[in-house]
């Protein structure tokens, strides 16, 4: 398949049928990589969603180009931070070089940004994160229990981020070695003023009995 070709597809947005090309002919992903710094805008976020949906499928593909990514949390564009993000986090599932380790700090940084959508990202990967690295659990879940705190535009914006919190602590609760502070975090949300905050909350008390 001719570059400009990939290329073209990229821009229809055709991302499933990228998909399935790239991971068929693994050589064509250089094109991807190098369409994430495209100046045409429509190449550069469907190049970055194209790999997240190939880390998500295939991360052993893009693991030699995780250092790429970690940059990419750096970047002053949004939607390839975030895509780094997802892509980072499912490339947690075959770490066998724990890089993620020395990486743990500046991607739970990032909570701290004062982006809901960011915050977001980094809460909706840690439970996919913490069955991948079950040593960084505790670490994480601390992390995690922090979010009452966290610099948001708006109430509303930090209710929204303890409904995911509740969400990704749902995921890997049984794995919660100390579970008090999840707990006592979780019954706090019983009176969040937001709903659905509150209903996630009363379905984790009801699931797990607590």
């Amino acid at each position: 398949m001719k570059e400009n070709s990939l290329l073209n597809m990229i821009a229809r947005k055709e991302t499933e049928d990228v998909v399935e090309k790239v991971i068929e002919r693994p050589e064509l992903l250089s094109k991807l990589l190098t369409g994430i710094h495209s100046i045409n805008p429509r190449i550069r976020f469907e190049s970055a969603k194209v790999l997240r949906i190939i880390s998500g499928k295939k991360p052993e593909m893009l693991y030699a180009q995780r250092e790429l990514f970690v940059n990419l949390l750096d970047s002053e564009n949004n939607i390839l931070k975030w895509n780094a993000l997802d892509i980072i986090a499912n490339l947690t599932t075959i770490d066998s070089h724990n890089e993620f380790d020395s990486l743990f700090k500046k991607f739970y940084d990032l909570l701290y940004e004062g982006s809901l959508i960011t915050a977001g990202h980094v809460v909706d990967n840690s439970a996919k994160i913490a069955l991948s690295k079950p040593k960084l659990q505790e670490e994480i879940t601390k992390e995690l229990l922090k979010v009452e705190k966290i610099p948001l535009p708006t109430k509303e914006c930090r209710n929204i981020i303890i409904g995911k919190t509740i969400n990704a602590l749902q995921l890997y609760y049984d794995k919660i070695k100390d579970k008090e502070a999840v707990i006592s975090f979780v019954k706090r949300q019983l009176n969040n003023p937001r709903n659905a905050t509150k209903t996630k909350a009363e379905k984790l008390v009801k699931k797990f009995s607590i």
